[in-house]
């Protein structure tokens, strides 16, 4: 939102108070409290008839600064908020904290982390170090109440420092152009598809290329101005008396997601089963046991690799969404065939909606129960969008929660393994009341966590700790800790692909570390061409669906080679479980996502900064998708001698690569001085990682070192593998629990394996 008109005009239906001056301060605890108000005082009656921003500094954990700029502290200030998490257990605050006083400042320190607030008068000012490092701050006309006439509306606004050459990303799974710089953002999750501004996952996080974070303490229509308003700041600001944020420091981008992650919660490890091909019934289809039992068996029949069969929204009856019960006329007997499916080796998924239609039996019980989201007047609310009278179950009631967990239980009981949380965006926000109090325009944003985590929650319950997994839509903070999430409805085009990926890396910033999206399209039907390569990318992304909105997405539906190319990239995602696992559990770990932008990975690399057509899968392996149906790519690849795994050649690396490939090929590149680790087994993701593994070396360097582990299928960490090269040989150690591995050396036929 803008508030401005140029560099020296408000607008005129603006009346602004701006913080002028340091007014004095006070120490709570480890609350640091200051004053600031909207003119510079020069004699006692200055402080007659003026408004003062009131601004608390504190820090839940060592290097994350919380501000708290207030107007009228008086004014309710209702959730949801964001779940944080503090240092250390029940603790508020972190331990290493310290506020020291000059005759010109004020220093709050957490860590390296220091807040600096300028105590000399008509100079109003707080500075964010790293040590000796400003990375951003706040000065003249920044921090601000704002009040519009015409309207009677009031915002409280913050404006931190853009440096030369600093780049912003991030604010959730967005489709526009990956450097953030120069848009205008607005926090609303919306059914809006890839191809605008509209995104599932909207995120209050912005992550610098200084390595630094900001997270916005609002769940509500937050909005940013990047270099938009001002060229020289990022503004945000929230309607109300009061606004949050969270600086977050990391020193390195890499750094401050793994930060924020801490804070806001790590993602869960899913279950290495997930990890494979999903195959669904797609949207809008015609299907029955006869229909999915062909797809398995000509999956099968063509020696292609499936693992989780997915049953879209009309495995229940139309107009009942959601009655959690299938619907009988289509599936006679769905518990023997599910036990059918699962002798063959299949995990079952199934859509769900946090909705309730008219029509389901499930909404007179909701509605008498008083689980269903009401209005003011105490009538419960509906609509005719999406489903007739469709009702939202109100997740801020326990007994809500739970009656919905228990008809979800009824379906794994049955045999289901996980559900496809759809939607969680359509939700009201006038004349709304919630069971809980909450402030129904922030709860439309956040409500998708709740969504989410009764469904995540049950699932770890029933199914056991590191085996629940979602494919879910929507999301807000916090949301990374229930994965996996999907990319929403694209269309069937190399530019809808593109785009696609602008959003999965864009989310990654915020500690998403599993994502994935409908291979070849939901919208349209692709040719041939975009479903092969939309193939190679979605195999080599953290989960992997084929799905649709009115066709099949079976490969032999587009042509036989589409077969072949999806065989390959299976087998090979299959082959490469024990790397890509343990970059799963680097993710649940420390927060960083298995699926990188190049600049997280390379923050000292200008060149990778604005990057969003290739990215890191993991800390090794670089991927660089093929957008053009003459199989042209160009990419660029950071310092060193790099190996491609399918072509078997050595890329240059400092440089850009323009190449041509064909469909069982693209740019898959192994990182110099990696050691990966390739299982035994190319049909199934949950397999044995340690037996029969191959340790491929690749050191192209003399004096070099690299390192890595494997896992078991638990996450459990069973090997640890060092290699150093010096001269003409490899020295190698490794420390098992179990296993059987062999070394092999890329690049190099010359280097002679030792082991220590």
């Amino acid at each position: 939102m803008k508030f401005t008109s140029g560099y020296w005009l408000v607008r005129k239906e603006i009346t602004p108070l701006y913080a002028v001056e340091y007014a004095g301060h006070r120490i709570t605890g480890q609350e640091l409290v200051v004053y600031a108000p909207a003119k510079h005082i020069s004699k006692r009656g200055d402080i007659l008839n003026l408004g003062m921003l009131t601004v608390c500094i504190s820090s839940p954990m060592e290097d994350v600064l919380k501000v708290s700029i207030r107007h009228f502290e008086g004014a309710a200030y209702r959730g949801p908020f964001a779940k944080v998490y503090s240092e250390e257990g029940g603790q508020t605050v972190a331990s290493n904290i310290t506020i020291e006083e000059t005759e010109t400042q004020l220093v709050y320190r957490t860590g390296k982390t220091a807040a600096v607030i300028d105590k000399r008068p008509d100079a109003w000012g707080i500075r964010f170090l790293d040590g000796d490092r400003e990375l951003t701050e706040t000065s003249y006309r920044n921090m601000a109440y704002m009040v519009n006439t015409q309207t009677g509306r009031n915002y409280v606004v913050e404006q931190l420092a853009l440096d030369i050459d600093e780049y912003i990303y991030g604010l959730g799974e967005r489709f526009t152009p990956f450097v953030k710089n120069g848009q205008t953002v607005d926090m609303w999750n919306e059914d809006g598809g890839t191809a605008s501004e509209i995104t599932y996952k909207n995120i209050p996080f912005y992550l610098s290329n200084k390595g630094y974070g900001v997270l916005v303490d609002n769940a509500g229509d937050v909005s940013f101005e990047i270099a938009s308003e001002k060229v020289e700041r990022v503004q945000f600001s929230a309607e109300g008396e009061r606004l949050d944020y969270y600086l977050i420091n990391g020193s390195t981008p890499k750094g401050a997601v793994s930060k924020y992650t801490e804070l806001t919660g790590k993602p869960a490890l899913p279950p290495a089963w997930s990890f494979g091909l999903w195959l669904t019934t797609s949207f809008t289809t015609n299907y029955d046991e006869a229909t999915t039992s062909s797809f398995i068996q000509g999956m099968a029949d063509r020696d292609i690799p499936l693992h989780v069969f997915h049953f879209d929204c009309f495995w229940m009856k139309g107009y009942e969404w959601c009655n959690f019960t299938w619907d009988a006329d289509t599936f006679p007997n769905p518990k023997e065939m599910l036990q059918r499916y699962h002798d063959r080796g299949l995990k079952i998924c199934v859509w769900i909606n946090p909705y309730i239609a008219q029509k389901s039996p499930l909404f007179s019980e909701g509605m008498e129960q008083g689980y269903l989201l009401k209005k003011e007047n105490g009538d419960v609310w509906q609509t005719d969008l999406w489903q007739a009278g469709v009702a939202v179950v109100d997740f801020t009631n326990p007994a809500a929660a739970a009656w919905y967990q228990g008809k979800l239980k009824a379906l794994l009981d049955m045999g289901v393994d996980c559900f496809k949380t759809d939607f969680g965006e359509r939700i009201p926000v006038k004349g709304i009341v919630y069971y809980d109090g909450s402030d129904p325009v922030k709860m439309h944003n956040y409500y998708p966590y709740l969504y989410n985590e009764a469904v995540f929650s049950l699932l770890e319950k029933e199914r056991g700790h590191g085996e629940a997994v979602l494919f879910a839509r929507s999301a807000t903070v916090g949301g990374q800790q229930f994965p996996v999430h999907w990319g929403g409805d694209c269309s069937a085009s190399y530019p809808s692909m593109a785009e696609t990926l602008r959003g999965g890396l864009s989310l990654a910033c915020a500690g998403f570390g599993f994502w994935s999206h409908d291979i070849s399209g939901f919208e349209n039907t692709a040719p041939a061409d975009v479903y092969k390569r939309w193939c190679q990318f979605g195999i080599l992304s953290s989960h992997s669906r084929l799905h649709g909105s009115d066709s099949y997405r079976v490969p032999w539906m587009f042509d036989e080679e589409a077969c072949q190319v999806l065989r390959k990239f299976v087998k090979l995602k299959c082959a490469l479980m024990p790397y890509l696992y343990y970059q799963s559990v680097v993710a649940h770990t420390q927060g960083v996502p298995t699926m990188r932008p190049m600049f997280l990975e390379f923050s000292g690399d200008r060149a990778c900064e604005p990057l969003d057509k290739q990215y890191m899968l993991g800390s090794s392996l670089l991927v660089a998708p093929i957008f053009k149906s003459t199989g042209e790519v160009e990419y660029y690849v950071p310092q060193g001698n790099w190996y491609n795994l399918l072509t078997k050649q050595t890329v240059v690396g400092g440089k850009w690569h323009k190449e041509t490939h064909d469909y069982f090929s693209l740019p898959l590149l192994l990182r110099p001085g990696s050691i990966l680790a390739v299982g035994a087994d190319t049909t199934r993701p949950d397999y044995n990682f340690y037996e029969n593994v191959t340790l491929y070396l690749y050191l192209p360097q003399d004096n070099s070192h690299a390192q890595t582990c494997v896992t078991d299928v638990k996450g459990n960490i069973v090997m640890r593998i060092q290699a150093d090269r010096i001269g003409t040989q490899v020295r190698t150690h490794v420390e098992s629990q179990t296993g059987s591995w062999q070394f092999e050396v890329l690049g190099d036929e010359n280097l002679e394996i030792v082991e220590a």
